[in-house]
């Protein structure tokens, strides 16, 4: 997330260059802590957590656990993980509901913290697993809050109870009572009352929540935090702790350019769960909270879990049977990689996804130069296509993939580069479907796949004639010829554009070698 991209690169770094030692020793431990601790507080972390985190982990570093570990720079990285999962809360906490409906759920916070907008992205979430929420309109100070209550309410499905106008006229703990018992009469199984918020902390807000709290006794007060509030997330959700209590922590804007310090600060000081993380601006851009997959992605160890989760609710499973039996029987279109794209689609930012793969912290800039609108051109430039052109791309000559790059609004460049990934692609679906190795262009068949011992008469030949001894025909070819083993570029098998060619003899070997022949 792009809350932690700095603090994920600071602890990479450090752990890095932990990496590089057999045996650590104490100043190795204290230095890494220190980079730790350094890391944490340039994170806007409040002071206090960060303390108590560095003295867990340096206690523990210089320890047995590590002390006899075979490689002590990955225990201290397993310590570093621990620990974070920790302060993030330790274990998944989901809502909790009512033994009998409606369960009210009461939304708490500063003035532009993003309640309005997660409670329409809470009702989107809670429609999808089957329940009926009710929307309350009890932010009435707000200029306009009801209204853009209305709107969010609309783009979500879902029911809203908004009796007054808002803007200053209304009684906002009259309004969620009423909001409570109109959701009992049309049977809505959950309540999400939206409250008030001001710029900062004051006794008016604390009043107006609390009495709110009392009238409607909710199942559910959740405190909604922006993670860009820094050092002040937890003075202010302390100070919502105690004038009015909540069970439950939800971070907004985890998706900014923030440094993340809400998120490991607000649950260790309150002893309160973060129970959701919102993402994006999108109603859909939301999802529990799990500390250890949050710590994973923070040490950019990755979130396969989530990505595997989201996948599974995009990705049709009937339609991913019959992709799979296309494939097997030759059958792939562009039209079946449209439909592709469109499941993909579903599953939100791409930039999103590619960043819950471990690792790819070390790839923020090329993360950050992704053009996620390069999924819509291709799109734009398949659907240019008739249905005879994307069941058959032999068909596209030239003047059809003129009319279809003035269609899609592209260049001809555009369609043929399209067309050529397409069928380099299908060839390699192919070639798996048919249980050989793909032959991936720039990288030639993929290694160690011949049967075992497939080589090793070539090789005692090579080594009668006072050749090359090696049992890959290209490397060999390579260096009978007098060549580098490694050439710069050129074919899938490393000979570059100016290294001599491989005999007839090689030649059979490699098609023999790969199923080629």
């Amino acid at each position: 997330m792009a809350a932690f991209g700095d603090l994920s690169s600071r602890l990479t770094e450090t752990f890095r260059n932990l990496r590089t030692k057999g045996k650590l020793s104490a100043a190795d431990v204290d230095g890494t802590v220190r980079e730790i601790r350094r890391a944490l507080l340039d994170a806007d972390v409040a002071l206090e957590v960060v303390k108590d985190f560095a003295s867990k982990v340096r206690e523990r570093a210089l320890g047995d656990e590590v002390n006899k570990a075979l490689n002590p720079a990955q225990q201290v990285v397993q310590i570093v993980n621990e620990e974070l999962v920790s302060i993030l809360g330790g274990e998944q906490r989901r809502l909790q509901f009512a033994k009998t409906p409606p369960t009210v759920i009461m939304l708490a916070g500063l003035q532009g913290s993003g309640k309005t907008t997660f409670a329409g992205k809470l009702a989107k979430m809670l429609e999808k697993d089957g329940h009926t929420p009710l929307l309350v309109a009890a932010d009435l100070q707000r200029p306009n809050a009801v209204n853009q209550l209305q709107v969010v309410a609309e783009r979500a499905g879902a029911a809203i109870f908004a009796p007054e106008p808002g803007n200053g006229v209304g009684d906002p703990v009259k309004v969620s009572k009423a909001g409570v018992e109109y959701a009992r009469q049309k049977l809505h199984d959950i309540v999400i009352i939206d409250t008030a918020g001001r710029l900062g902390v004051d006794a008016e807000l604390m009043t107006q929540a609390s009495d709110i709290r009392r009238a409607t006794d909710p199942d559910e007060v959740l405190f909604v935090i922006d993670a860009m509030t820094g050092q002040d997330a937890v003075n202010t959700a302390r100070a919502f702790q105690e004038g009015v209590g909540f069970t439950g922590v939800v971070l907004s804007k985890l998706d900014g350019d923030t440094r993340g310090g809400a998120a490991l600060s607000v649950a260790s000081v309150t002893g309160r769960p973060i129970i959701f993380a919102s993402t994006g601006e999108g109603l859909d851009d939301v999802e529990a909270f799990h500390p250890d997959r949050m710590a994973s992605r923070i040490l950019d160890l990755g979130d396969i879990l989530t990505l595997i989760e989201q996948a599974q609710q995009a990705f049709d499973e009937e339609e991913a049977k019959k992709v799979a039996e296309k494939l097997a029987k030759e059958q792939f279109t562009l039209d079946d990689f449209l439909e592709q794209m469109q499941q993909l689609k579903k599953m939100g930012s791409m930039k999103k996804m590619l960043g819950m793969l471990p690792g790819m912290g070390q790839m923020k800039q090329q993360l950050d130069d992704f053009d996620e609108r390069e999924i819509d051109r291709t799109e734009a430039i398949i659907r240019s296509m008739t249905p005879a052109e994307r069941q058959n791309t032999k068909i596209l000559n030239g003047s059809r993939r003129a009319r279809i790059a003035r269609g899609s609004g592209m260049t001809v460049t555009d369609v043929n580069q399209l067309v050529n990934r397409f069928e380099q692609a299908a060839k390699m679906m192919k070639t798996v479907a048919r249980g050989g190795t793909p032959n991936i262009p720039g990288m030639g068949a993929m290694p160690g796949m011949g049967r075992p011992g497939a080589s090793s008469k070539r090789g005692k030949q090579a080594k009668k004639k006072g050749g090359s001894r090696s049992g890959n025909p290209a490397k060999r070819a390579a260096e009978n010829a007098g060549l580098p083993a490694q050439a710069p570029s050129g074919s899938g098998f490393g000979l570059g554009g100016g290294a001599a060619q491989p005999t007839e003899a090689d030649l059979a070997e490699i098609q023999r070698l790969f199923g080629k022949g």
